[in-house]
């Protein structure tokens, strides 16, 4: 049987960390599912539309990646995609906290689904999407955070 990992996010934009982590998942799954939410409720700076393209530009050059979007429960695309557990990304004591709870709600809605926990590279882990849209916003260098197909994304539109 295909083992099948979830990384579910906004991908607000997709960061090195991200990248980190996927390929570092696709050595334990058959297949990485990048699950990019629509996530109105976080407002996020790119539209979903340009956060697929990020996210497809960056891992063209990765084997068995699938990038797609949703706007269900993830325990929902899970199962639609036939994950057998999600991938999650651990830097901080404050992500483990939250990771924790989401952890458990989504087990209290599919006991089967399992959640894999990765911590990036050091040399990652201290990049997020919310440091990257404040450098963006603020006209800082962001090119050493995210993959350069994002950093040609991004400069078209800026």
């Amino acid at each position: 049987m295909k083992k099948i990992g979830l990384y579910p996010g906004t991908f607000d934009p997709i960061t090195n960390g991200h990248l980190d982590i996927i390929v570092r998942a696709l050595k334990i799954f058959d297949e990485v599912v990048i699950a990019i939410a629509l996530s109105q409720e976080k407002k996020p700076m790119f539209e979903l539309q340009k956060r697929l393209e990020m996210a497809q530009n960056a891992t063209k050059h990765l084997n068995n990646v699938n990038v797609v979007s949703f706007d269900t429960l993830t325990v929902e695309l899970a199962k639609k995609h036939h994950a057998t557990a999600l991938i999650r990304g651990l830097r901080t004591n404050t992500d483990f906290e939250y990771e924790v709870q989401l952890n458990y709600l989504n087990n209290s809605l599919d006991k089967d689904l399992e959640t894999i926990y990765l911590m990036p590279k050091l040399e990652h882990s201290f990049i997020s999407s919310s440091g990257v849209r404040a450098l963006l916003k603020f006209g800082g260098a962001y090119q050493h955070l995210v993959p350069q197909e994002v950093v040609d994304i991004i400069q078209k539109r800026i």
